[in-house]
């Protein structure tokens, strides 16, 4: 089983650390947002000097505030830096109170400005050439972008339909927040599977977020569940997915209880069509360090 965690740490150092300890116990990837160390990708690019295997992934950078051209560059520079396959670069538009509500750009058509974004992007992470002149994007390249050394892979932040086939079409897949395995095996795999084989593309990545915890008290477990992901309570499209998995909430959606009910949920996930796990472990109860131990432990289990 392919598993992952969340990545973060107060400074590139602890970054570093993290990646050289996932890496020695087996995990297969870290997945970071885009406001670790304020932009995450020189400490991702930093790490994965450090490491020799391991993916390193944004879960995910908003496409909004930068430009499609200056995205494939800046992926280009990570991978060059990191000198060794293994940058995933997820993004996805985010949320509309911090596109319109912090930086003042329109939210009126996410699905269209995400769609010509990606075109654009995997466009140019193939080395295409690209002319393109959208509603909201528009790009004049003659294909002399900086050559990358290894692949980049995009995952598309999907959760509505228009996004996942746009994941499907043109990028390698999604990666997902909050999405319960009843919504990933009725909406997402369909959709995006559909998608990628009308396109002929190959069959797409399914990466599937969830916090994780292993505890006894299910209750508690889901309290403390409730107060790491009080943020996403109001937003519309996580209200939506939750909806279609049977959670009516983030903390229902969390994956708790103990080592056999958290073996059962996170396998549940594979059987619904998820290539990867990425399980944000929180920690539950006055012991932190000691619940997240035994958390970890069940996930390093499970690697095999």
């Amino acid at each position: 089983m392919r598993i992952g965690l969340t990545g973060g740490g107060s400074s590139p150092e602890r970054i570093v650390q993290q990646a050289r300890r996932a890496e020695a116990d087996g995990f297969s990837s870290l997945w970071f947002a885009s406001l670790v160390e304020g932009d995450p990708l020189v400490a991702m690019a930093l790490a994965g000097r450090e490491t020799s295997e391991i993916e390193l992934g944004t879960a995910v950078v908003q496409t909004y505030p930068c430009h499609p051209l200056l995205q494939a560059n800046r992926a280009a520079s990570v991978v060059s830096a990191m000198n060794r396959p293994g940058f995933t670069l997820g993004i996805g538009p985010s949320h509309e109170p911090l596109i319109r509500g912090a930086y003042g750009f329109s939210y009126d058509r996410p699905g269209r400005n995400t769609e010509e974004y990606v075109r654009i992007l995997c466009g140019l992470l193939r080395g295409d050439a690209v002319d393109f002149t959208g509603e909201d994007w528009t790009v004049h390249s003659d294909g002399r972008m900086r050559a990358l050394p290894h692949p980049v892979p995009v995952l598309v932040s999907a959760l509505g339909p228009r996004l996942l086939r746009v994941a499907g079409e043109y990028a390698d897949g999604t990666v997902l927040w909050m999405a319960p395995a009843r919504a990933i095996e009725s909406h997402v795999a369909p959709r995006l599977h559909a998608a990628a084989e009308s396109a002929g593309r190959p069959a797409p990545r399914m990466v599937a977020g969830l916090p994780v915890a292993v505890h006894d008290d299910v209750d508690e477990a889901r309290a403390a569940a409730a107060q790491r992901a009080a943020g996403y309570d109001g937003l519309p499209n996580y209200q939506r997915i939750l909806g279609l998995g049977g959670a009516g909430s983030p903390a229902e959606a969390a994956i708790v209880g103990d080592e056999k009910s958290v073996r059962t949920q996170l396998c549940a996930l594979i059987d619904a069509g998820a290539t990867d796990i990425w399980a944000d472990v929180f920690p539950v109860g006055d012991d932190r360090a000691a619940s997240r131990r035994r958390t970890l432990d069940l996930l390093r289990e499970l690697l095999a």
